[in-house]
């Protein structure tokens, strides 16, 4: 656990408060309907967790003129040893890979925490 530090993310529904994530050509993620657990908040927010599946919209990305948007983002769990029922939480510097829908790596998503209340260190 040594060395794994930042906010935790917290998961926003329409016009929520949750962490502002977008890929690496603009393109912005938000959390898929029914990803939201509701068992641990923080200023209302859910946590987010290595379970929230992330859809990507608005990705501009081309190569040779064809289209590959982003599609979603794909997290790893960090090792911190914090869970919400088991899963691991995100942090703000957690590892992750955008991907289009045929789940070619796009490069790392930017992430930008709603809260800095809950952090860890």
């Amino acid at each position: 656990m040594s060395g794994i530090s930042g906010s935790l993310l917290t998961v926003g529904s329409g016009g929520g408060s949750g962490a502002v994530i977008s890929c690496p050509h603009g393109g912005r993620a938000t959390p898929t309907a029914g990803s939201s657990d509701r068992s641990v908040l923080i200023n209302g927010a859910p946590v987010a967790t290595a379970a929230h599946s992330y859809a990507v919209v608005g990705c501009p990305h081309t190569v040779g003129g064809v289209p590959e948007p982003c599609a979603a983002v794909r997290w790893s769990a960090d090792a911190t040893g914090i869970t919400v029922d088991g899963t691991p939480v995100l942090l703000d510097t957690s590892a992750a890979q955008c991907v289009t829908a045929a789940f070619v790596p796009q490069g790392p998503p930017f992430v930008q925490p709603a809260q800095r209340e809950v952090t860890f260190r």
